[in-house]
């Protein structure tokens, strides 16, 4: 596999883009959405039934792979491709925000940082070389650039010292990265919710040259209407001929409104996670299963969804097996869920192609304010 990632935008719709990322292991329709395959697994999910979804493209982490079952044994056998059974494209964080998250068990310097691991109290550190090691023997086809992202909200001068750092391990990180052909690599922006702060962090990216530009450090505390206000001035920072990625984004609302203001890439674990959790996405809303309201409803999720659980499966059936405990709940949730996310990324895709994103971002809101409907 030699053919470089490149980025192909088809259509544009006010800021709202549509296009393909090519890469050697097949293309990426963008706004695209990854599933996030954290420990090398999308949780409750075969392979198959994740690109049966209409996934192009998985998310795995640098950080829950080095720990287990070790970057150097995925590499032993095969990559991580082979791995975990797929064959299109995975795109690895680096594992700086779950390293951000180990509070009292870490300590940030220059050259990296040192932590404690969580699953068995080992000590490691984590550097621009090694995140950039552990993700060349993972065999990833999108890198990520080693960063560290603060929790919001912070002063600005804590958030310029960190996005600072996060340049220069960028600049560390592409010196490390070095010739891969069939391999990108992507800067992260970083700056918090400062409008200046974003602007350095994204000249310096520029200036050291990417494949692609994430826009990280949001998705931390701040809320929608902050993270919205700065997608309106960072997104347009970034290289227009470049993909952007919003990290850790989000739910169906987030998402709507992140591909509105010219984003191309998101990942979020909400659909998997509230699949275990009962919950359910749907086009007039979130749907809990927990709830009693469900226990003798014969419909299904959602009448114009085709996945196994809206086709085969009655509210009344899934309410009962999560309530029972059986795994078969945490499996169709998290499917039809993974389904809905597609199918919504989809419609956003023929939007923006056909020149209706508006209209389809109204009727999106216009159908969650209706709510679900009780049955009779």
């Amino acid at each position: 596999m030699t053919e470089s990632p490149s980025f192909r935008l088809n259509a544009t719709d006010g800021r709202a883009r549509s296009g393909v990322i090519r890469t050697g292991r097949g293309e990426v329709r963008t706004p695209a959405f990854m599933p996030v395959g954290t420990a090398g697994t999308v949780k409750a999910m075969l392979p198959e039934s994740v690109a049966a979804t209409g996934a192009d493209i998985l998310l795995g982490n640098t950080y829950h792979l080095m720990l287990r079952p070790g970057a150097e044994r995925v590499a032993d056998l095969g990559g991580l491709h082979g791995f975990m059974n797929w064959d299109k494209p995975i795109l690895t964080d680096s594992g700086g925000f779950q390293v951000m998250s180990l509070a009292g068990m870490r300590k940030v310097a220059e050259e990296g940082v040192r932590f404690t691991s969580h699953v068995d109290g080992s000590r490691h550190m984590l550097s621009p070389e090694r995140s950039m090691e552990i993700q060349r023997l993972l065999g990833s086809d999108i890198v990520m650039c080693f960063d560290e992202c603060l929790a919001l909200p912070a002063p600005d001068k804590a958030i310029a010292k960190s996005m600072r750092l996060s340049m220069r391990w960028a600049e560390r990180s592409k010196a490390a990265f070095g010739e891969r052909p069939g391999h990108a690599l992507f800067g992260i922006q970083q700056g918090g919710l400062n409008r200046e702060l974003r602007e350095e962090s994204a000249e310096a990216l520029v200036a050291i040259g990417f494949d692609g530009y994430a826009i990280g450090g949001l998705a931390v505390g701040e809320g929608q209407d902050a993270t919205f206000a700065v997608l309106d001035h960072a997104a347009p920072m970034l290289p227009h001929d470049k993909p952007r990625y919003l990290m850790g984004v989000g739910k169906p609302d987030d998402i709507v409104g992140a591909a509105r203001r010219g984003i191309d890439m998101m990942d979020c674990v909400l659909p998997s996670r509230s699949g275990r959790t009962g919950q359910a996405f749907t086009r007039r809303g979130t749907v809990n299963l927990k709830n009693a309201r469900h226990a003798s409803d014969p419909r299904p999720l959602d009448d114009s969804c085709t996945c196994p659980a809206c086709r085969s499966y009655s509210r009344a059936y899934l309410h009962h097996v999560f309530r029972a405990g059986e795994m078969i709940s945490g499996m169709l949730l998290t499917w039809h869920n993974l389904h809905y996310y597609q199918d919504l990324m989809s419609g956003i895709r023929d939007a923006i192609r056909e020149g209706r994103f508006l209209a389809f971002e109204d009727e999106f809101h216009a159908l969650r304010a209706e709510g679900d409907i009780a049955p009779l």
